[in-house]
């Protein structure tokens, strides 16, 4: 078998699969594709001449095997899986069978056989090895996104573990490691997932989550991290707190603004707590001895100020709980099927409960998923207040009302229409009832008068005239000039009826076919 010579392609294959963090059976397979590729150039480049037709999936039945178990002979061949039969017509496809018994007297037409259609070194081309180096960098990169893919596919919404390498326009190139013992590859830090306080210097570390795996094939790292994430917080405090670990508290909510629209306000997070066991504070468990447990997740946020609150199922309760660390007066729920409510404060605590240009009644709003209006106690008209909520029911109501009006009479409109449409489709049915009787009528009719017509037609006059005649004669004893007198007067009288039946027969074809 021949093979094209390629020194040192068991070194190549190697030092590919180092630098490309590959493994090797990954490298091998691109390179096998990358020459299959070459083949395909050099074969279209040798048969541009005979005006051959390469329709896709035309060199589906090639195959390339490498060779480097032996380290003076290392290359590859070029094999192909081809159909015995009785005159070829495609030599790259089909083998004749004259040929094949050659060599294995047992082959039939319609058998397969893999021959060795490896090419001369020197007729391989110069093109075609630019196809197959071109092909092998292209294939190379998408064994590496394949299997980049399939090591974090799982891991989307966990937190890794994030070493800083360069900076590209606003965001940071970081490396990650699945934890699976393969090396590390690339992660992207969008400037939006970042967060304020950081300080990214080469070779520094982060705790990051993993945001998402890209699929597809444009340039640039395939995996997105994120430190603004709310699963950041989650995941920080799961690792301090061992009683969210063993499930004895558990995190309901969390809310995060990790980004805020003006920098003259400081990153922020709420995070609301609970417990099913009676002797365990679930705030004081996230909050650890002297606050040792959340110090430690404020450094690894870079200073984020957190507040940990106690869920609780009654939603005035919860609320209250959720504007700390302002002093709440009272929380009235006005509209709970739209989740609104007033919460009362002192003056002393208005601006403590709004909190810097809203954050804190925003992030209170979005971890309770209630809408929050903040009102001071000493100025809150309770008569005027509850006038509001009156009015804006009945509005409400009266909208209701008058949108369900407008749907009832869509409704009947639709109902006539449908009625009309079928009284329109009633009417055509028996309009097609009525021409189908008619025509059956007429049918009959037709039928009628051809029956009549051949019943006359039998009746032969001469037949009739040859009898009467010489019963004419004999009884009346006239004479031969009488006799035929007679006869022609007899059969004169027997053609009118015929031809009458024929006119009739006529007006009533002529009316049918009008």
């Amino acid at each position: 078998m021949s093979l094209v010579s390629l020194p040192k392609l068991k070194e190549t294959i190697d030092e590919i699969s180092a630098q490309r963090n590959l493994p090797k059976y990954a490298v091998e397979n691109a390179l096998r594709e990358a020459l299959l590729k070459g083949y395909e150039r050099f074969r279209r480049t040798h048969r541009a001449t005979d005006g051959a037709n390469f329709e896709e999936g035309y060199f589906d039945n090639f195959d390339i095997e490498l060779d480097i178990e032996y380290e003076d002979e290392q290359g590859f061949r070029v094999l192909a899986s081809k159909t015995i039969a009785e005159e070829v017509e495609n030599p790259d496809h089909q083998i004749a069978l004259a040929e094949v018994l050659e060599v294995a007297p047992e082959a039939q037409v319609g058998d397969v056989v893999v021959l060795d259609v490896t090419p001369e070194q020197k007729d391989f081309g110069r093109m075609a090895a630019i196809q197959t180096k071109q092909v092998l960098a292209q294939k190379l990169r998408d064994q590496q996104r394949k299997l980049i893919q399939e090591e974090f596919q799982d891991l989307e919404g966990t937190v890794l573990t994030a070493k800083v390498q360069r900076f590209e326009r606003q965001s940071v190139i970081m490396t990650v490691s699945s934890g699976t013992g393969q090396p590390e590859v690339e992660a992207e830090l969008l400037k939006r997932d970042q967060l304020p306080n950081d300080n990214y210097r080469p070779n520094s570390q982060f705790r990051a989550v993993l945001k998402k795996v890209s699929e597809g094939s444009h340039r640039g790292p395939q995996l997105l991290v994120s430190r603004a994430d709310a699963a950041l917080v989650v995941e920080l405090f799961s690792n301090e707190v061992p009683e969210i670990e063993d499930e004895i508290v558990r995190i309901v909510a969390v809310a995060r603004e990790a980004s805020p629209p003006s920098r003259s306000v400081g990153p922020r997070t709420k995070i609301a707590v609970d417990t099913a066991e009676r002797d365990v504070d679930p705030v004081g468990a996230c909050i650890g001895a002297r606050g040792s447990r959340i110090q430690a997740v404020v450094s690894e946020l870079r200073g984020e100020k957190i507040d940990v609150i106690r869920y609780s199922l009654d939603p005035a309760t919860y609320i209250a709980n959720a504007l700390s660390p302002a002093r709440v007066d009272e929380v009235r729920l006005m509209n709970p099927e739209d989740r609104q409510a007033h919460v009362l404060v002192p003056e002393d605590q208005l601006s403590l409960a709004i909190g810097k240009e809203g954050q804190n009644v925003r992030l209170a709003a979005k971890l309770t998923g209630w809408k929050i209006d903040i009102k001071d106690t000493a100025k809150y008209d309770y008569a005027e207040e509850d006038r509001k909520l009156t009015e804006q029911l009945a509005a409400r109501q009266a909208e209701e009302a008058a949108r369900e009006a407008a749907a009832a009479a869509r409704r009947e409109e639709e109902e006539a229409r449908q009625a009309s449409k079928a009284a329109r489709l009633a009417a055509i049915a028996a309009a097609a009832e009525e021409e189908d009787a008619r025509e059956a009528a007429e049918a009959a009719a037709l039928a009628a008068a051809n029956g009549q017509t051949e019943a006359t037609l039998t009746d032969d006059p001469d037949t009739t005239a040859t009898e009467e005649s010489p019963a004419a004669t004999m009884e009346k004893g006239s004479e031969e000039n009488s006799a035929e007198a007679t006869a022609t007067s007899v059969e004169d009288e027997a053609s009118e009826p015929a031809a009458s039946a024929d006119d009739e027969l006529t007006a009533e074809v002529a009316q049918e076919e009008e």
